[in-house]
């Protein structure tokens, strides 16, 4: 009976730890079709879009300047400061798209591990 109880056992464990690798790529497998957002593309657009936020805000700045420049003359340079008003301005605004996409990266991340622990 012993012999027949050990084998049953590692029968039953056999089966406990397929079960478990069979879940964790269920789960692995699950959680990469739920991100398919972050691909190649999705960071080539992120680049594009802080690009794209950074130098706007500094060409505004610089065509407004020109244009009180060729209005008014006077002694100080209104491109120079209001680039660098646009420039710092799209920095900024770089920063939060940054910072907004880190959050939401974390968060996902964490719920992730609290929804499959690694157990």
């Amino acid at each position: 009976m012993n012999a027949q109880d050990n084998k049953a056992n590692r029968e039953n464990n056999n089966k406990q730890d397929f079960a478990h690798q069979f879940r964790k790529k269920v789960i692995r497998k699950l959680q990469a079709q739920d991100n398919k957002s972050t691909n190649v593309w999705f960071g080539l657009g992120m680049m594009g879009l802080i690009g794209w936020s950074v130098t706007v805000p500094t060409l505004l700045g610089a065509a407004l300047g020109v244009w009180i420049d060729n209005q008014q003359i006077g002694q100080h340079s209104w491109t120079l400061a209001l680039l660098a008003a646009g420039l710092t301005i799209g920095c900024f605004n770089a920063w939060h798209w940054v910072a907004k996409e880190d959050k939401a990266m974390h968060e996902q991340q964490e719920d992730s591990n609290d929804n499959n622990p690694q157990n």
